[in-house]
């Protein structure tokens, strides 16, 4: 199974294989989303640290190292890599979302500075590469990134990042509704769990996306 039959929900079971993909390096940007410390810090308790510990090692064995080989991949063709990242611009965080105040594990305070907000040093931005802020879950939504994705030529999105059914999905979402061509890459995202993740990339797949692996990916680009 490859990626064009992949990855497929009820909507898409018997639908024709899409075309092959094109994505000229010119037009093509990979947007690499929330890859922050605070997604890799050890839980307040032993039993959180147990119930997420297949997600860190999903992030550590997995969408780390496919991330920065893909990363590099990019630069080594001189295609352009963005970063985005979560984090409030004020102290108290009363410019965030209400989707990021709201009680429970999604309500994430984190000033511009602070150490948890950082983009994790394995896949950090080099000294030239866009970097956006949000305080909302979609990347585009929360920033300016639709503008300069346009002033640059960008039409193809490669998505990559945490989490999947979240700030992942919110902005893939967001640019097929731009009309962006967005390709997520499997291999270099992670939700809580993997059931999670399975069920995201089914939902997204043939009509906001289209999803490959990163092995797939490095052969249609010729990277």
């Amino acid at each position: 199974m490859n990626w064009k039959t992949a990855h497929r929900s009820f909507y898409y079971l018997d639908a024709p294989e899409p075309e092959d993909l094109s994505l000229p390096y010119a037009e093509t940007a990979l947007l690499c989303i929330d890859v922050q410390n605070y997604g890799l810090l050890p839980k307040d308790t032993a039993e959180e640290q147990a119930r997420w510990a297949p997600f860190y090692e999903r992030m550590h064995n997995v969408v780390m190292p496919n991330l920065r080989e893909l990363q590099d991949s990019f630069r080594n063709k001189g295609i352009d890599v963005i970063h985005a990242r979560i984090a409030c611009l004020l102290e108290d965080g009363r410019d965030r979302s209400l989707s990021q105040k709201m009680p429970g594990w999604n309500n994430l305070l984190m000033p511009t500075n602070s150490e948890e907000s950082q983009i994790v040093s394995e896949v950090a931005p080099r000294p030239d590469e866009i970097v956006v802020t949000k305080t909302t879950d979609s990347a585009l939504t929360g920033t300016n990134l639709r503008l300069v994705l346009s002033n640059m030529g960008i039409r193809n999105v490669v998505v990559t990042g945490i989490y999947t059914d979240q700030c992942v999905s919110s902005t893939v979402r967001s640019l097929a509704d731009e009309s962006f061509n967005v390709v997520v890459v499997e291999d270099c995202c992670a939700a809580g769990t993997d059931e999670l993740h399975q069920r995201e990339l089914e939902t997204i797949n043939m009509i906001y996306c289209h999803v490959v692996s990163g092995a797939e990916l490095q052969t249609i680009m010729k990277l």
